[in-house]
This record gives C-alpha cells, sequence and structure tokens, in this order.
C-alpha cells in the first residue's frame, strides 16, 4: 500500500489492527499477522480507489475497533452493521484514501425452543 505518512499509517494497522511489523527501513515495513496477513506499507505518493481492493480485517469488536480507527484517522464510509450474510461490518478510508472492512462473526441465535 502506498502512504503518505507512515507514522500515521501505522497508528491504524499496527496500534488498531494489531498487524505486527517485520522488515522495515526508511521508506517501507512490512506488517503481517500471526496467519497468513501480509501488508507492505511503502511511502510514496498514494493512488487509492474504491474500485480497487478492499482488505477486511477480522476484529473482536467492530464497534469498538472503527472507533479507534477513527481515532487513527480512518473515516467511515459505513458504520458498524449487521450484514445478512452473519458478520457485523464497517467499512473506513485510511487516511491515504485505501478502503478496508472491519469484521466480526455474527452470534449464531438460539434456536425457539417453544
Amino acid at each position: 500500500m502506498s502512504v503518505s505518512d507512515l507514522s500515521a499509517s501505522l497508528d491504524l494497522y499496527q496500534g488498531v489492527l494489531g498487524l505486527t511489523s517485520g522488515f522495515s527501513d526508511e521508506t517501507m515495513v512490512m506488517l503481517s499477522d500471526s496467519e497468513s496477513v501480509e501488508v507492505l506499507l511503502h511511502v510514496r505518493k498514494p493512488d487509492a480507489s474504491d474500485a480497487g481492493v478492499a482488505a477486511s480485517f477480522g476484529v473482536d469488536d467492530v464497534d469498538a475497533s472503527t472507533a479507534a480507527a477513527v481515532v487513527a484517522g480512518a473515516t467511515v464510509i459505513d458504520p458498524p452493521e449487521d450484514q445478512s450474510w452473519g458478520e457485523r461490518q464497517s467499512v473506513l478510508r485510511d487516511a491515504d484514501g485505501h478502503v478496508f472492512c472491519l469484521i466480526s462473526p455474527l452470534p449464531e441465535e438460539e434456536p425457539d425452543l417453544l
């Protein structure tokens, strides 16, 4: 991902979303989770688009993570809402214009036994 301010981007992707840093130098940082996500933040002119790829990040609490992301510089496109496919989701834009989603599975409903 192209970012204009590496430190500000790390506040969101590392501080809020919990990705950990690996390789880094003064112009880039490789971030990953403990499973399979890798994100390269590279300082260069961002050219974000709503038609581009939107990464989804699984979080424990979509509402709290959305609020923390806003504090870290993101803006809300779609606020947290339960979706028909079984997830709670919010859609945001980071400070460089990249769209990303925060998601969490909805609890399964208990069957009505009466």
